[in-house]
């Protein structure tokens, strides 16, 4: 029966003209096929192993391993067509112009989708410097700017004055992306056998998203640079980045238990559990966004997309701009500077959460996706005629 739907559904899309190839798309297809006759990169990453299961490549198809791949780029060195063969295999700057479409394509609202492609450095900072403008704007009026600090910041802005800027901000986002990787997860299910999760695939899946683990590169040796060298410092980088990220979300969250289950209000003692998150979580994006950034500029153009640079740097400006501004407050709980700091943490914070449902940060939702079904997919029997089990 789930076969049957998944006909129809194909069926209207093509009428629609939904299921035709775009360029890049295309280009994806034609390189997966140059790729599934060699297969001398089977073992590298998910993105091979899922392309064996496969004699055709449809739409679906392509999303889904533009999803899985990390951009390591250990195939583009390791392959005999790439450029300046005239196969011009490369796989992961295919891949990364595909994976920008998926996440134009899945957006919600679907007219919002346009943003991916104008959320750069320069949009992501004037945002932020705006919002940060307003609440100093606001500060000043009150006569607050300077001076007269008392250590809490809710003297400076009331807690529900505060949860009702930033609660729909970040609720719109979760919606939004949310309601995107349901799509994309629906969609690809016909692609990847349509069975479904189990705790096995799901226990497998989360492993490989908390240990990154298709950012070794096809030997384990790390991603390669455009020396050949390898290097394990995008790894490093990115687990700096993601779980300070989530240290910094769990001190938001005992926050929000201490005040609303507990009855305690803050400011809290600078050694208690959300300060301690807060901190060391700060430090670990810090460290991770700066070593992103200056990957990021060195990495060789023939390793990804560089029209997305601009949304990657805008990402990595905002997330070491939201650590840095974090950590000055800390560090200026109890002088005159606070409010000021406040108000630019503040603005940095809103403008993070405004972007990121049409930012870079959509990679890893839509990825965490795509593992999953390869974890499913991985484990059903492989299709007639695709080659040995």
């Amino acid at each position: 029966m789930q076969q049957f739907e998944a006909l129809a559904r194909d069926a209207k899309a093509l009428a629609n003209g939904e299921l035709v190839l775009t360029a890049p798309e295309a280009e994806v297809a034609r390189q997966m096929q140059i790729c599934n006759a060699c297969r001398y990169c089977e073992g590298f990453c998910a993105v091979f192993p899922a392309m064996t299961r496969r004699l055709e490549f449809g739409k679906a198809d392509i999303h889904f391993m533009a999803n899985l791949c990390h951009n390591c780029g250990a195939c583009l060195h390791a392959c005999q067509y790439a450029p300046p063969h005239e196969f011009a295999v490369n796989v992961p700057q295919a891949m990364a112009r595909v994976r920008v479409q998926t996440y134009s394509d899945y957006a919600w609202p679907a007219v919002l989708g346009v943003l991916y492609q104008r959320n750069g450095l320069t949009l992501s900072l004037a945002l932020a410097a705006g919002l940060a403008f307003f609440l100093l704007l606001a500060l000043a009026l009150n006569g607050t700017l300077w001076g007269g600090v008392t250590g809490n910041f809710y003297d400076l802005f009331g807690h529900n004055l505060l949860v009702g800027l930033f609660a729909p901000v970040f609720l719109f986002a979760v919606l939004a992306l949310g309601l995107g990787v349901r799509r994309f997860w629906r969609d690809i299910a016909p692609a990847t056998t349509g069975q479904p999760l189990s705790a096995p695939a799901a226990s497998e899946a989360t492993q490989n998203v908390l240990r990154m683990t298709y950012l070794g590169g096809g030997h384990g040796q790390g991603c390669n640079n455009e020396d050949d060298a390898f290097t394990l410092a995008r790894r490093r980088a990115h687990h700096l980045t993601f779980y300070g990220f989530m240290l910094c979300f769990a001190a938001t969250s005992v926050a929000t238990v201490y005040h609303y289950l507990l009855g305690w209000d803050a400011p809290y003692d600078r050694y208690s559990l959300p300060k301690l998150l807060g901190v060391s979580g700060g430090i670990s994006l810090l460290l991770g966004t700066a070593s992103l950034l200056k990957l990021n500029l060195r990495r060789a153009p023939e390793h990804g997309d560089a029209a997305q640079k601009p949304m990657d740097l805008g990402f990595i400006a905002l997330l070491f701009l939201t650590s840095a501004s974090g950590l000055a407050l800390w560090l200026a709980r109890s002088t005159p500077a606070l409010p000021a700091l406040l108000a630019l943490h503040l603005g940095m914070v809103m403008a993070l959460f405004a972007t990121m449902p049409y930012g870079k940060f959509a990679h890893g939702i839509f990825r965490t996706a795509a593992l999953l079904r390869y974890a499913v997919e991985k484990r059903q029997p492989r299709p007639m005629g695709a080659g040995d089990e």
